[in-house]
């Protein structure tokens, strides 16, 4: 069976981007950096041109692929957060250094690429079956920048 990996396209951070994502999560590490043997657009004999990655069990690959291609919200990652200490965490990680906060629970780090940073409990909440809590938690989140378990949660109790 065929396994699909993604490949995030940076200009020449690839390494480092790498190494502070799975410095955040469990189960991440570094499987492999392999250097450019020639000279390319993109890179010169020995830098690093390919990173491969697991982050929370989930295979990437990072290329320093040069300033052509920027990510974009298009493509984001989710992280279900355990309690609000993780969500707080991982918040500050990934806006430090340039990050910048988003609406809704979503920021994008220093590298560009967009984050979701939800605690588990709000995708509970957004299934229950009455709709009148659900349009609470909704509205809550809708007025939230980083979110915040607490509030969303007295949200939802009404």
């Amino acid at each position: 069976m065929s396994r699909i990996t993604p490949c995030l396209w940076f200009d020449r951070n690839a390494e480092e981007a790498a190494r502070l994502y799975t410095s955040l999560l469990p189960d991440s590490r570094i499987d492999h950096v392999t250097a450019y043997s020639v000279e390319t657009p993109s890179g010169k004999p020995g830098e690093t041109m390919l990173v491969e990655f697991t982050l929370a069990g989930q295979s990437y690959m990072a290329l320093n692929g040069g300033p052509l291609f920027k990510p974009n919200e298009a493509v984001s990652f989710s992280v279900s957060c355990e309690d609000q200490a993780e969500v707080d965490r991982l918040w500050d990680a990934l806006t430090a250094n340039g990050g910048a906060p988003q609406q809704c629970g979503w920021l994008k780090d220093r590298y560009g690429f967009s984050w979701q940073i939800v605690p588990k409990a709000l995708t509970v909440m957004m299934k229950d079956k009455d709709p009148e809590k659900v349009r609470r938690v909704m509205e809550a989140v809708m007025a939230m920048v980083k979110l915040d378990l607490p509030k969303l949660k007295r949200a939802f109790d009404g």
